[in-house]
């Protein structure tokens, strides 16, 4: 295959988020192998400004690209659905890269050919939450690129020193930070809204023995080498053994695993499971299987199946337009029903009362607004093509 011009969307590029750290590596990985990456975002915030600087066109316009792209590597609906009107020859693949958030949920339309779950969690998004049916739906786990997280020296017999990771909101530290009083562990925290970012967090992740993280952290904490005990605000976790790290990393190590209470018991449980040459060969089996240059081979397979099934199936001007309104009527009934949640709720009845505006989903409003928008473009360039 050819370099291929590859359009990747994403909600933003501001931080170190799972989606943001993943466009960064997969675009320098595909401008490395001789194609040629752009990122769309409605943000070109730092993260956006960094891979910027390393050569990859990152834009918040999409008239922008003069050339239309091979593949639409869709991340985030809005930005997916919008990426398909302006370009409109275009096949797309569709990555859920969460179970919760808003911006994950699945579209549908004729010419996103794959989606791609990043776990078992997030394929059960796409089927039975999405409607999205078993041919067309792919599991491609999370990886690390290897090179940048090496092991770090051999565990010590006891864990001394241990560090909460995470990017979210870190309200509960507290709990944990009982934990590790009660087994006599010295703790950290690091992470974006502790105002302590690791910028290159495989330098600092070999300083610690035991790790508390979930999702991409935990599975960067757990190639160079730590003990990781599963934790975030949403629950606790196990401690990952090697007799069931393939289940955990099945689910990228993420909410369905958070299935307990998050109590300091629960914690000194987990702690208390500690043995450093199991989590060795935990180590080993990632760095084994996590490697990110044979995931992205994955990935430039489905862009080839994608571009080869697009290339043969007839094209449906009014399937397309259909599944455009039906999105549409989705956002639009999702902002109802955020604002009458939202306007009946302690929070929304005050800021009306102050304000005097009523609370919309500020997010599903710019959604509309930028496929309406698309919408008469397309119109109008058509008119002219006329």
């Amino acid at each position: 295959m050819g370099g291929l011009r590859v359009l990747i969307t994403n909600y933003v590029m501001a931080s170190r988020t799972g989606t943001e750290l993943y466009v960064r590596d997969l675009a320098i990985a595909l401008l490395r192998r001789g194609h040629t990456p752009v990122v769309y975002t409605t943000e070109v915030g730092e993260a956006g400004l960094r891979l910027r600087e390393a050569t990859v066109p990152v834009i918040a316009d999409l008239d922008k690209i003069s050339s239309p792209p091979d593949i639409i590597h869709g991340q985030h609906h809005v930005e997916t659905m919008t990426a398909l009107a302006h370009f409109h020859n275009a096949p797309a693949v569709f990555f859920c890269h969460g179970w919760r958030p808003w911006e994950e949920r699945p579209p549908r339309h004729p010419r996103i050919y794959r989606y791609v779950a990043v776990d078992d969690t997030c394929r059960d998004r796409l089927l039975f939450e999405g409607g999205i049916s078993e041919e067309r739906t792919r599991v491609l786990l999370n990886a690390l690129d290897l090179e940048r997280f090496r092991p770090r020296p051999p565990l010590p017999e006891k864990p001394r020193r241990a560090l909460v990771f995470s990017n979210s909101v870190l309200d509960y530290v507290p709990v944990v930070r009982e934990a590790c009083a009660r087994t006599g562990l010295s703790l950290d925290v690091a992470g974006e809204y502790n105002g302590n970012l690791l910028g290159e967090p495989e330098k600092v992740l070999a300083e610690y023995d035991l790790v508390f993280a979930k999702a991409r952290c935990a599975l960067e904490a757990l190639a160079v080498g730590a003990s990781v005990v599963l934790c975030d605000a949403a629950g606790a976790g196990p401690l990952v053994t090697s007799l069931e790290v393939a289940r955990l990393r099945r689910l990228n190590f993420g909410i369905r695993a958070l299935g307990e209470e998050l109590r300091p018991d629960v914690l000194v449980r987990e702690i208390e499971r500690y043995d450093a040459a199991d989590a060795a060969e935990v180590s080993r089996r990632i760095r084994a299987e996590a490697d990110q240059e044979q995931s992205f081979d994955e990935t430039l397979a489905l862009y080839e199946e994608a571009i080869a099934e697009h290339a043969r199936a007839p094209r449906d001007a009014a399937g397309e337009g259909r599944a455009v309104a039906e999105y549409l009527r989705w956002v639009m009934s999702d902002i109802r029903r955020e604002r009458h949640v939202m306007s009946n709720s302690p929070l929304g009845r005050l800021r009306e009362r102050l304000l005097g505006v009523p609370l919309l989903g500020a997010l599903a409003q710019t959604a509309a607004k930028k496929l309406r928008e698309e919408g008469k473009r397309q119109e109008a360039k058509g008119k002219i093509q006329k």
